[in-house]
């Protein structure tokens, strides 16, 4: 019996001196991949740029007179020749009723200093009136004539003062608030105007940009040679984002360069046009205005969720054949439909990390996804 417990008790230390077994080795991370993509890009320089409109209207009055009606509301979209204000007509419309009834007194003054001219060659014929008399009546008719003319030329004067007492928009667009109210009296004197309100043009909108000397530079050298994209007029075009925008929504062309450099600045001013046809654009915004710098050229791109920093070097982490992170310093340009460009780097085709960077390290082995597999 002794025998026996010394043998089990021998067997069990010989077990408990036995190697520990090992846990199981953790599984590798699962990262996503995408190909490093070479494509026919322009790229594009942007500058800081405010709006304007194309056209914009001080309303001033033509006639003085008291303020009796304000025909619009503060904002409201006009469009050219709807009345604004209303100056008191009823002085100008009495002026031309005496103007209408003068025309016609010198009207028939006029005809009957004609038929009395007709009749002054028969009666000299017949020696009834002499020389002298006949030569008085053809001067009192071209003084008739005369005395018509004016009084036509009083009536119309009297029917435009009549008519600018309406007050009228010469242009559609956005209409200011009415600086003046109703029962004031306003000044249509020349240089002693009233300023009435304002009217701004809405569609299309100028953006105005400062472009520096080197932008300047490489954008007429491109314009001269003919290589920058245009549009179906043969218009350079050009893009624009407001404040709170991402992206360019905004399509539009290159309309001019000033026609000098600003000494102080070294910067010339760029307008470029762009529709607005729900008048969104208002001017005075501040934009982005993206411009053609280069004819279209190949380039590669890669994901912005690919690229990360490593103190003031970018970098991305690369997956080779035998499924091993590598680092890679880049050199990156310009942003293109939400992609980046690689200067330097990175060839095509090569398969970049775009999801996992977290949790995984250079030389690291990984299990390889690509985007079209993680998606379901």
């Amino acid at each position: 019996m002794k025998i026996r417990l010394t043998y089990l008790i021998l067997a069990a230390l010989a077990a408990g001196c036995g190697k520990p077994s090992r846990p199981p080795a953790p599984p590798l991370p699962t990262v996503t991949v995408a190909p490093v993509l070479q494509r026919d890009v322009v790229t594009r320089d942007e500058f800081t740029g405010r709006l304007d409109a194309v056209d914009s209207v001080e309303i001033r009055p033509r006639v003085s007179g008291y303020l009796e009606e304000v025909r619009f509301r503060s904002g409201q979209l006009v469009k050219k020749g709807d009345v604004l204000f209303v100056i008191d007509p009823r002085t100008r419309r009495a002026a031309l009723d005496r103007a209408e009834a003068e025309l016609a007194r010198a009207t028939a003054q006029a005809e009957i200093a004609e038929r009395d001219a007709r009749r002054a060659d028969r009666l000299i014929a017949a020696k009834t009136i002499s020389p002298e008399e006949a030569d008085q009546r053809i001067w009192g008719q071209k003084q008739a004539a005369a005395a018509m003319l004016a009084a036509k030329a009083d009536k119309e004067s009297a029917r435009l003062e009549l008519e600018f007492c309406e007050v009228k928009s010469p242009i559609d667009g956005r209409v200011s608030r009415a600086l003046v109210t109703i029962g004031n009296n306003v000044s249509g004197v020349d240089g002693f105007t009233t300023l009435m309100t304002t009217v701004v043009s809405v569609d299309p909108i100028y953006a105005y940009s400062a472009v520096d000397e080197t932008s300047l530079l490489k954008l007429q050298g491109l314009l001269r040679e003919g290589r920058l994209p245009v549009d179906a007029q043969g218009r350079v075009t050009v893009e624009m984002r407001l404040a709170s925008e991402t992206g360019h929504p905004h399509k539009g062309y290159l309309e001019s360069l000033d026609n000098r450099v600003d000494a102080a600045t070294g910067s010339i001013v760029l307008r470029t046009v762009f529709p607005n046809p729900d008048g969104s654009l208002l001017p005075g915004l501040y934009s982005r205005v993206s411009v053609p710098g280069s004819a279209a050229q190949p380039l590669l791109l890669i994901d912005e969720a690919a690229i990360g920093t490593d103190q003031n070097q970018r970098f991305v982490l690369t997956v080779g054949p035998t499924n091993t992170v590598e680092y890679r310093p880049v050199q990156l340009g310009g942003a293109v439909d939400g992609k980046r460009i690689v200067r330097s780097g990175l060839k095509a085709g090569e398969n970049i990390i775009v999801n996992g960077l977290m949790q995984v390290r250079p030389g690291m082995p990984v299990n390889v996804m690509t985007a079209d597999e993680a998606k379901p």
